[in-house]
């Protein structure tokens, strides 16, 4: 398929995801990222070790209870946002094809961050795996923070 093809394709898919359910977004983990290869989301508890529901609106709202203990801007709906556009909510997704990738550091994760930013930016007390989404949604926001301000600010790749 041509990549402006799969462009509208993926923006189509989106749409119609985000006007879903929070369940139909987790139900499509691929959806965005179509040339991204993905593993299959699974979960097995219930709940985060934290108590959060483990989903992603659970692991958005520990996130933003650590970076409220830490002083890290932003919002449910400024990380929702991002999350959305960069990985439709997949934990797993991985960007095998642009620049970075490239480089030999591709974008992983809910936020799409690359090993040596999420390393930079990694906030104590999270995980050190990228794929962790509450260690992958923190640092993101952590260096949002450093570079924008806040992830609000984020509009686009970053």
């Amino acid at each position: 398929m041509p990549a402006t093809a799969q462009s509208r394709r993926a923006r189509l898919v989106r749409r119609v995801v985000i006007a879903g359910t929070g369940a139909a977004i987790l139900a499509l983990p691929v959806v965005g990222a179509t040339t991204a290869s993905a593993a299959t989301t699974s979960t097995t508890a219930s709940t985060t070790l934290a108590g959060y529901p483990n989903t992603l609106d659970g692991w958005i709202r520990e996130s933003l209870a650590i970076m409220a203990q830490k002083g890290i801007p932003g919002t449910y709906n400024g990380i929702y946002r991002n999350v959305i556009r960069e990985s439709s909510g997949n934990q797993y997704a991985i960007n095998n094809w642009d620049s970075n990738a490239a480089a030999g550091t591709p974008s992983k994760g809910l936020l799409q961050v690359i090993d040596p930013t999420f390393n930079a930016y990694h906030v104590a007390g999270t995980s050190y795996d990228p794929y962790d989404p509450v260690a992958n949604i923190t640092a993101a926001c952590n260096y949002a923070a450093a570079v924008y301000g806040s992830i609000d600010n984020v509009y686009g790749a970053y």
